[in-house]
């Protein structure tokens, strides 16, 4: 089944069977940033929006006392560009894990306008908090390379330990780097990027995160350990340990665990992992992935490429209620700018998945010609383009959100992953890819 192209065209419009649906499952019966703003005021309760100022200087207003429905993606909409970012080229910024490059592809032409070369195993390139800095996270380099999203200009790699992704709290006060082969979780100055505190994980492998709407939690995916960890980063405290394997929470008697060795041991455990999946073969029964922010606020969708789909975890009580199948590999995340429909990247079936939040289950499956390995990326300022790495297959893909079609497939570096495409709508950003709000 393929979206409708009017349902496309008027993004926020949902037909008359999602929204029964709809409401059928919501149950109708300290250093700052610079030009960073004062400390974020939420409205209090789960699915709530924070207020903030943001990089550009506009300020949005609390839920509170609204009838509008919440909807965290609400500043995410085509032409909804801050000031800070509304000069900058469209580029997709494109790291090549094993080339140790990143590849500038010009999205008007598909074009690579350049490759230059970073640290060892870049791994995502992440918008800052303020909008103004692209950092590619060089992972086995142990260093982050800023990029000048207006000029193209690198600067110089700056050191941080371990960073596989890297995250901001919603206030834009910490960066939180997931030091995945140290199981940590480390805050930093957002600006200097030096280390502040580590916070030694209970789990093995952290790499993904989104926030709760209020802004106060995180939940992170643990990918060696098929576990999810809530964290409450004003504390720096972890708050719940969620095993996959049987849906418990765990709240009490929460350890850490020890690191996964030295570079050289985590190296060969990540590689021999990633040539059994490359070959279809599942290291671990369990490995979550992305994890995505509902944009009621209410659910958290956590991918799991050991399993094949989307597990929704309850964002208020932290708890697993359901599992959406998707396709082999399910990997990353990406929702759309109408906020109707997630789009899910099935890196092992060479598909991406077109998953409704109104009926939690997909409504379409869009399959690349001859096969391929779809993996991290984002979707266009907007919205009708969605891109995404190939990772075994060392070319960019580029889908028509119209239609699910393959429109490109551009030749890049070996092993690209979390790809960039930049400016995108938003506030503020909480890193990764692009997760903005």
């Amino acid at each position: 089944m393929r979206r409708l192209r009017s349902e496309r065209r008027r993004p926020g419009v949902i037909t008359p069977l999602i929204g029964l649906a709809a409401c059928v499952l919501s149950a109708c019966a300290g250093e700052r940033p610079a030009s960073a703003p004062g400390p974020l005021h939420h409205a209090g309760a789960a699915g709530g929006t924070p207020t903030a100022t943001s990089p550009g200087g506009a300020a949005s207003a609390p839920a509170t006392g609204s009838a509008d429905p919440v909807d965290v993606y609400a500043h995410d909409r085509p032409g909804m560009l801050s000031p800070v970012v509304a000069r900058f080229p469209e580029r997709v910024y494109v790291p090549n894990s094993e080339s140790n490059t990143v590849s500038v592809i010009d999205p008007r032409t598909y074009r690579v306008l350049r490759t230059f070369r970073v640290d060892g195993r870049p791994q995502h390139v992440v918008p800052s908090w303020d909008l103004k800095t692209l950092w590619v996270n060089n992972n086995d380099g142990n260093s982050l390379t800023p990029i000048n999203p207006m000029t193209g200009k690198v600067g110089k790699p700056v050191f941080v330990d371990d960073p596989y992704n890297l995250y901001f709290t919603p206030d834009g006060r910490t960066a939180l780097v997931m030091a995945e082969r140290e199981n940590r979780l480390d805050f930093l100055n957002p600006r200097t990027m030096r280390l502040r505190h580590s916070l030694h994980m209970p789990c093995r492998g952290i790499n993904h995160a989104d926030f709760t709407a209020d802004g106060t939690l995180l939940l992170g995916s643990c990918e060696f350990s098929g576990q999810l960890v809530v964290i409450d980063t004003a504390a720096r405290k972890v708050r719940a340990v969620i095993d996959l394997a049987d849906g418990t929470t765990r709240r009490k008697g929460i350890r850490r665990t020890a690191p996964q060795g030295d570079n050289a041991s985590y190296e060969l455990e990540h590689d021999m992992a990633h040539d059994a999946m490359r070959h279809g073969h599942m290291p671990y029964p369990n490995m979550p992935q992305d994890v995505k922010l509902s944009p009621d606020g209410t659910t958290f969708y956590v991918a799991d490429m050991a399993k094949d789909g989307v597990w929704l975890v309850d964002a208020g009580e932290f708890r697993v209620t359901g599992f959406v199948k998707t396709g082999a590999g399910a990997h990353g995340l990406y929702v759309s700018r109408d906020s109707e429909v997630l789009y899910v990247s099935n890196r092992g079936a060479g598909s991406v998945s077109v998953v409704s939040f109104a009926l939690r289950q997909p409504i379409d499956t869009w399959h690349i010609p001859g096969g391929g390995s779809p993996d991290m990326g984002g979707v266009s300022a907007d919205g009708r383009r969605l891109w995404l790495s190939g990772r075994y297959d060392g070319v960019v893909y580029v889908f028509d959100t119209e239609n699910g079609s393959l429109i490109r497939k551009i030749a890049v570096d070996a092993g690209p992953h979390g790809l960039a495409i930049y400016p995108q709508p938003g506030r503020y950003s909480l890193g990764h890819t692009g997760v903005f709000r």
